[in-house]
């Protein structure tokens, strides 16, 4: 097994990315699963800039935060139909991501550009709970699914029901999706996912 975290990261079919709250940034860690039940080795550290004008997320190698991995940025200013750019720690681009506006209003819509794959499409699994989560219970977990254009699962996120700080389980069916991409979409999901 990689000492690396990112190549480990890179080797897993299943990770966790649970929220830090803090007063001015948004933190994720990017987790292995333990299989007895703990909280898994951290393999990167995420951090949100709270009212950045173009939403940008860096990822870390390292609790300190030294040592950039993988990010995203988004390409336009506050724009609810932009292009989210996933790039590696030198700036070669990963993938990109976009939300679906007009799809989002009763259920979320996302999709996803990985080379090498056509175009992924995620939605909120059950429509109920997405009405529910958008006009009473915003609280409530939800459950996404990507799939290709033939309906094929490619990646499954899960948000757990928790106070204080949210856990998402993501699942990866597709061994030619790249995990840093796949972990991107993970905390965009929370980070984004009310805009």
């Amino acid at each position: 097994m990689s000492s690396d975290p990112i190549s480990r990261l890179q080797s897993l079919d299943r990770f966790r990315v649970r929220q830090r709250i803090t007063p001015m940034v948004n933190r994720y860690e990017i987790r292995a699963i333990d299989p007895r039940g703990g909280h898994g080795e951290i393999l990167a550290m995420a951090q949100q800039k709270r009212m950045a004008l173009k939403e940008q997320v860096t990822f870390f190698a390292d609790e300190s935060r030294t040592i950039p991995v993988f990010g995203f940025r988004s390409r336009a200013v506050l724009d609810v139909k932009g292009v989210t750019d996933v790039v590696d720690a030198t700036g070669q681009p990963l993938g990109t991501f976009r939300k679906d506006f007009a799809a989002s209003l009763l259920r979320s819509t996302w999709y996803v550009e990985a080379p090498g794959l056509p175009t992924i499409t995620g939605q909120e699994r059950n429509v109920l709970i997405a009405i529910l989560r958008r006009f009473v219970l915003e609280f409530l977990p939800y459950h996404f699914d990507f799939t290709r254009p033939d309906g094929s699962l490619v990646m499954s996120v899960d948000k757990k029901f928790a106070f204080g700080r949210d856990s998402y389980d993501v699942a990866l069916h597709e061994p030619g999706l790249d995990r840093r991409l796949a972990a991107a979409v993970a905390v965009a999901l929370d980070a984004l996912q009310a805009r």
